[in-house]
């Protein structure tokens, strides 16, 4: 509050009380001394007097000055009483304060804790793949992952460690990849990692020697990745697979091997290509062979309908056959009804007249007055197509 200085209520009403004694006591003396001095000199009793009218005044300025400290404290009372509000938010912020801290401490500590967890396993990552054997078999659990997630089945879209024999000698690549119509492709799996690993501790922002050991690392990289492309580029996979592209696949199992080596060597890709070696990263290769399997999707659904055709076709060949039995049955049919009708017509024009003569003559016997024919004939084909093979299978043998 600047200047202003907090007065207790209890210190102001002493004040007062002392006061008000004071002059009690003043007031007194002043009547005692008037009373035994009453037949002193005119001089003297002026003069007593005018120190009891400074004392009187004196406590006339006391008692104002005391009223205006007490109405200055009564309106300071609710200034008071919101420095009190104040002074308890202010100690319960600094309590939540003092928590929030300890949690956040207790935070940082745990993240410290896993940040030196998370460091000394990419440490022990780093120094696992040091290892020639090591990073070999990270490359082909990565391409495996990769293929799988494309959805490619092993043993039907692909092939692993398959030996191939060329001009260039037995090879023998991490996987052959199955194309529709009998065609493969090779990919194999290399991780030039060494200089990378290097090349990553030291900052992009590094300066003076530190940039240069950065710049050479870097260099080393690509040296390595272009070694392995020669390596691939002259196995010459594809004379030993049937129908195979002329191309090998160099997959590398991250991105940044390969963005960091053709950042630091443009020309890189281009002369990747001139060594028919493709350089795919997990991506890429997943782009690839999600491909294929759309394409083997295809290729199955192409086939599928080829042998429905040629169902198709046979099912139609032996409704023909079919046709040409049932015309035959109608035709026996149709023959056998009229055979069948003559016999009827012979027995009753001829037979029967002559068997009645025999009964006149005192012969008895008993003949139908009449037999009935048959009036209805087979149905004939009408559906095309069953006629239509029919006039064609008899087409065909005439």
């Amino acid at each position: 509050m600047g200047g202003w200085q907090t007065v207790d209520m209890n210190e102001s009403v002493w004040l007062v009380a002392t006061a008000l004694v004071m002059a009690g006591a003043l007031g007194f003396v002043a009547g005692w001394v008037v009373r035994s001095r009453r037949t002193t000199a005119g001089g003297e009793s002026t003069a007593l007097q005018a120190q009891l009218d400074m004392a009187q005044r004196q406590y006339e300025e006391l008692r104002t000055k005391q009223e205006a400290e007490n109405k200055i404290l009564q309106a300071l009372a609710p200034v008071s009483e919101r420095l009190t509000d104040m002074q308890r938010t202010v100690t319960e912020l600094e309590k939540q304060r003092n928590e929030q801290h300890g949690q956040i401490s207790q935070q940082l500590r745990a993240a410290l804790e896993s940040d030196e967890l998370l460091r000394g396993t990419a440490e022990q990552l780093a120094s696992a793949l040091r290892s020639n054997s090591v990073r070999g078999v990270w490359g082909e659990v990565q391409l495996r992952r990769v293929v799988e997630a494309a959805g490619l089945i092993e043993r039907v879209d692909f092939d692993v460690q398959s030996q191939i024999s060329s001009d260039a000698g037995v090879g023998k690549p991490d996987m052959v990849i199955h194309l529709p119509g009998g065609k493969n492709i090779a990919v194999d799996a290399k991780v030039p990692f060494t200089a990378y690993l290097e090349a990553s501790k030291i900052p992009f922002t590094a300066t003076g020697e530190e940039a240069a050991r950065r710049e050479s690392l870097l260099k080393q990289h690509v040296v390595a990745v272009r070694s392995h492309i020669d390596a691939l580029g002259k196995k010459s996979y594809w004379d030993g697979l049937a129908a195979s592209p002329e191309l090998v696949i160099c997959f590398i199992p991250s991105e940044a091997l390969i963005s960091t080596a053709i950042e630091a060597d443009p020309a890189l890709m281009d002369y990747a290509f001139s060594k028919k070696v493709a350089l795919a990263s997990p991506v890429t290769l997943w782009s690839v062979l999600k491909t294929v399997a759309f394409s083997w999707q295809q290729d199955v659904l192409t086939e599928d309908a080829a042998k429905l055709f040629d169902v198709g076709k046979e099912l139609l060949g032996r409704l023909g056959a079919m046709a040409k039995h049932i015309d035959t049955l109608g035709r026996s049919i149709t023959s056998t009804v009229k055979g069948y009708n003559a016999f009827v017509g012979s027995l009753e024009s001829r037979v029967f007249p002559s068997a009645r003569k025999l009964t006149e003559l005192g012969n008895a016997a008993d003949f139908p007055d009449e037999l009935e024919g048959i009036d209805s004939m087979p149905r004939e084909l009408s559906a095309p197509e069953l006629t239509d093979k029919a006039e064609l299978d008899d087409t065909k043998k005439a």
